[in-house]
């Protein structure tokens, strides 16, 4: 690695000029890169929600679909506004009063159980099928122009509309996370470190790394919304700590050696040596991520893992390189750190430690109950801007049709009619069901069926199956909602086996399933991972268990707090951010026991060797938790896209709990427990 540092420094502006041409490439493959906006979409592949989609898609050529209100339109107004939007590309079917009568008859003629499905007063509701997915970009753009062609008094409502509202909204802000991540950042390493131009220099480091690492999502084809809009953010988190590490070894290796291409040399090859084990322990967390059912995960545990790599590689072939071209701007921009001195924190720890591992016992209680007990919610519509046209949509559908969400069924088309007239009448009567929509009950007694124009006879009745659609009051991801749904699906499999309940609701109810199932799996493979990467490092059987725990704590002091101030979280939010906490913080924890253990081995006592551990590692973990918050927490602040703002804000929080527990609560279980630390370590014999 020596001989390897040697090279890149003495090649240095062509080490420069190299990593800057690769961000041709890297800003191609971002570019070419296409982003999924349908969290539904990672749903596992084998739920027969899933596969009733694709048999939506295949037998009917419908993918998505919303329930358009109109207001203040008469039937020829209507008719002629059904038949505009027909013919908007990908627009598959248009179901509506105007579409199924062509006009040919007034309202007044149905039946007024028929009629109130479709208008209610001045309003009317028409069903819009689209030919492509809920999150594909000819449904966002059909979306888009059907509310151009309507104006004002068109509603768009459900999943289709939700994902194009979010679509904008990401890419409108998006830019300005990371704008307000390093501003934020550099100010905090501006106050913290020891010149004015070198928080510049390790942001454009980073920002180079960054590029790369969303360039190589181009093999991955797609990303999620939620990973193009903090993998950014996080990656400034998670990686700022190697380019600190690499400066201080740097600063400390030129009072060694007046060479200075070998005091960076030297700082590159101390610095792997340090780093691995950290970056090994951020890319655990992340990883495990990968092994969640609901496949969002693996999206975003890839990006960052690659986003590890990529820091490492910005920092350890490109910061050095920059870092000596610009040695004198360096110095003559430096300045005295503003930060207090924290020697004191481990004088008062080493004095107080009883105190402490009493407040770490008694922490425990409320912190993990909260932990486990925090709400979570699975509506992404629900705290979107209200402002947005699909949020008011919603809730004009809902207040006029008195709709909160609509169900999809798919019968098999040679179920005998009165067995299907019977299934019907048995779901009106489920709790919460509002209507029932198939071409019999839609038709109404004595309005033969061929009165339906072909086309739209053929849009609801396949060789396969025949398609109704159920109106429901109840909101999706409710406990209402839920229970309706094992109502609906226990009625549907008396009358056909192979029937299949799908659409939004159904689909989240089997997302509530998945991400339950994650969690626990998730965080025991973190925890796992980590665990036998810190014994590997550490070389002990009792310090794996001890900085897990530390962290775990912080990480249910973090998670507990919504459950006190009674705010729900977005579902992904508990299972990514305990994984990337405990990730992305650990490394505070083994640097402080690294730094303990060397202060044993080196023959002091075990409160001398605690005291001299917090005072060189304090202003280290001090400054990369300041760092990892600020890069985060005024995003959090910002986002109007809470699954985004409430991550955001938990990773903020997380990493100054990460700092709390390390700096006070881990030195005190440390003098605790040095005991039988020393015996459970491989090589603290000498301590012994």
């Amino acid at each position: 690695m020596k001989g390897f540092a040697k090279w890149l420094v003495r090649h240095r502006v062509l080490v420069i000029i190299l990593c800057l041409l690769l961000l041709v490439p890297a800003v191609i493959g971002m570019s070419a890169t296409k982003t999924k906006y349908d969290l539904l979409y990672y749903l596992p592949q084998d739920l027969e929600t899933v596969k009733g989609q694709e048999i939506l898609l295949q037998d009917f050529g419908k993918g998505a679909f919303s329930l358009l209100v109109t207001e203040g339109l008469n039937p020829v107004q209507q008719a002629e506004l059904e038949d505009t939007i027909k013919v908007v590309p990908h627009v598959d079917t248009v179901l509506g009063y105007a579409s199924l009568t062509k006009g040919s008859f007034p309202t007044e003629i149905l039946p007024e159980k028929v009629r109130s499905i479709f208008q209610n007063g001045d309003c009317m509701l028409t069903a819009v099928f689209f030919d492509t997915s809920s999150s594909a970009e000819e449904t966002m753009e059909a979306i888009s122009e059907i509310r151009s062609l309507a104006g004002e008094k068109c509603f768009v409502s459900g999943l289709s509309a939700v994902v194009t509202d979010t679509k904008q909204l990401v890419e409108d802000q998006e830019a300005t996370y990371v704008a307000i991540a390093v501003a934020l950042c550099t100010v905090v390493l501006m106050i913290t470190m020891d010149s004015f131009l070198l928080p510049i220099i390790f942001l454009l480091c980073i920002a180079v790394a960054v590029l790369w690492n969303f360039g190589s999502n181009y093999f991955l084809g797609e990303i999620s919304y939620i990973t193009k809009a903090v993998a950014a953010v996080l990656q400034l988190g998670v990686t700022l700590d190697y380019s600190i590490f690499l400066w201080h070894s740097y600063r400390e290796q030129k009072t060694l050696t007046e060479d200075r291409d070998e005091a960076m040399a030297n700082a590159v090859s101390l610095t792997f040596s340090s780093i691995i084990g950290s970056s090994l322990t951020t890319m655990a967390g992340f990883i495990s991520i990968c092994f969640m059912s609901f496949t969002l995960g693996r999206d975003l545990g890839i990006v960052m893992s690659k986003g590890v790599v990529m820091g490492l590689l910005g920092t350890l072939v490109l910061l050095p390189c920059v870092i000596r071209l610009l040695d004198n701007p360096i110095e003559k921009t430096s300045h005295k750190p503003l930060l207090p001195d924290v020697g004191g924190i481990g004088r008062f720890v080493a004095k107080h430690y009883r105190l402490m591992c009493l407040i770490a016992v008694l922490l425990c209680v409320p912190a993990f109950y909260g932990y486990n007990h925090v709400d979570v919610y699975y509506d992404m519509s629900k705290v979107m801007p209200q402002e947005l046209p699909s949020v008011i949509a919603n809730k004009k559908l809902e207040a006029t049709f008195d709709t909160a969400t609509t169900h999809l069924l798919l019968v098999d088309a040679n179920v005998p009619q009165k067995d299907v007239r019977a299934m019907v009448e048995a779901m009106e009567k489920v709790d919460g069901v509002k209507n029932v929509i198939g071409i019999d009950n839609l038709l109404g007694a004595g309005i033969p069926e061929n009165i339906l124009p072909e086309e739209i006879l053929s849009a609801v009745k396949g060789e396969r199956y025949q398609l109704m659609l159920i109106n429901s009051i109840y909101v999706i991801s409710t406990d209402e909602v839920n229970a309706q749904i094992d109502e609906l699906n226990r009625i549907l499999k008396k009358y056909d086996e192979g029937g299949m309940l799908i659409g939004e609701a159904p689909c989240t109810k089997d997302l509530i399933t998945c991400t339950d199932h994650d969690f626990k799996v998730v965080t025991a493979i973190s925890m796992a991972a980590i665990f036998v990467i810190i014994m590997i490092v550490e070389k002990s059987v009792s310090l794996p268990i001890l900085l897990v725990a530390a962290i775990e704590l912080a990480i249910a002091a973090n998670l507990c707090i919504p459950y006190y101030t009674h705010q729900e979280l977005a579902f992904v939010g508990p299972i990514l951010i305990s994984t990337i906490q405990l990730g992305a913080t650990v490394d505070y924890a083994i640097l402080m026991t690294t730094r303990y253990k060397q202060n044993r081995l080196s023959g002091k006592d075990r409160t001398q060797a605690i005291q001299n551990a917090v005072a060189s590692a304090a202003q280290s973990v001090l400054v990369s938790g300041m760092g990892f918050f600020a890069a985060t927490y005024g995003v959090g602040l910002y986002s109007d896209i809470d699954i985004i703002s409430s991550m955001c804000r938990l990773i903020a929080r997380g990493a100054l709990w990460s700092v709390a527990v390390v700096l006070f609560l881990l030195p005190a279980l440390l003098l605790l427990l040095d005991k039988i630390i020393v015996h459970t370590t491989f090589d603290m014999k000498a301590a012994r």
